[in-house]
């Protein structure tokens, strides 16, 4: 699996010893603490803790959307400090759902760190295949890496090249939040409601199992049918959603089947911003 590794994999590697950062990337968008907490409570031993907020977004301006990429050179200072270079190991995860570590994997690779895998189902996983969990923090206290930023600017899009793009034949505007959402029939986060014109809806959360015990993801035949007309298509492929987090998800389940793509981390959080701009309700 491209970008992911089973739990079973994961406590190989550690009762092995191997070299690897571990990173906790627990969120929730409707508590927004919540990951810091459970970190403290308990987390995969040796594992460090970034949060999506603080850590991994960038302050909310005028412009940029609700989760901006992160400064990387400011994230790339932190990294360091977990003993972190561009050819480190990296493993991050959540409780599952994926949100945080895909987030975190993309804004990596588009930094020039490509070494990461995001764990599949998460601490349920992790658990459920006998680790175990420790709350112990360990100190970011590494002076000796370095970190050469190469930005691939070709992963990450921003408004105006969405815009240019609306209603193109050639590109496909992904909107990954739910199909109410998308809708405009309800809007809880934001305060305007609808979609990006001509954007396809494929909410995240229906290709991740019920219970991720056994992974995140549904299972690859589901995926290849739920996927096909992405899978099948030379077009280009813009994931977008509210704040650039669960484009992540399905951006990440995309790689399995080796389908281009490029992340809009602003999305309709971004896109609200210019009253200029156009939204569209209903289905497209």
């Amino acid at each position: 699996m491209k970008n992911l590794i089973s739990a079973t994999d994961l406590i190989k590697k550690l009762e092995n010893n191997e070299d690897m950062v571990l990173i906790d990337c627990r969120f929730d968008l409707l508590d927004r603490g919540y990951g810091a907490r459970a970190y403290k409570i308990g987390h995969i031993k040796g594992a460090y803790i970034l949060d999506v907020d603080k850590d991994l977004s960038a302050p909310v301006t005028e412009h940029g959307g609700f989760n901006p990429l992160a400064d990387p050179e400011e994230l790339a200072a932190k990294l360091e400090k977990m003993g972190i270079d561009n050819d480190t190991y990296i493993v991050t995860y959540d409780e599952g759902d994926l949100n945080g570590p895909s987030k975190l994997m993309y804004q990596l690779m588009y930094m020039g760190i490509k070494n990461v895998d995001v764990l599949d189902g998460g601490l349920p996983a992790f658990v459920h295949a006998g680790g175990k969990l420790e709350s112990k923090i360990p100190e970011a206290n590494h002076t000796d890496k370095k970190i050469t930023l190469n930005l691939d600017k070709n992963t990450m899009v921003d408004m105006e090249y969405v815009k240019e793009r609306l209603y193109d034949p050639n590109t496909i505007i992904i909107d990954s939040r739910s199909n109410e959402r998308y809708q405009g029939i309800v809007e809880p986060a934001y305060s305007k409601a609808g979609h990006i014109p001509s954007a396809k809806n494929y909410f995240f959360k229906d290709i991740l199992n019920d219970n991720f015990e056994n992974g995140s993801y549904k299972d690859a035949e589901f995926l290849k049918e739920h996927f096909k007309d992405l899978i099948n298509t030379d077009k280009e492929i813009i994931l977008s959603c509210g704040s650039g987090i669960a484009a992540c998800v399905n951006g990440l389940a995309l790689k399995q089947f080796d389908v281009p793509h490029k992340i809009y981390p602003g999305s309709f959080s971004d896109w609200i911003t210019y009253e200029e701009n156009e939204i569209k309700t209903g289905n497209e």
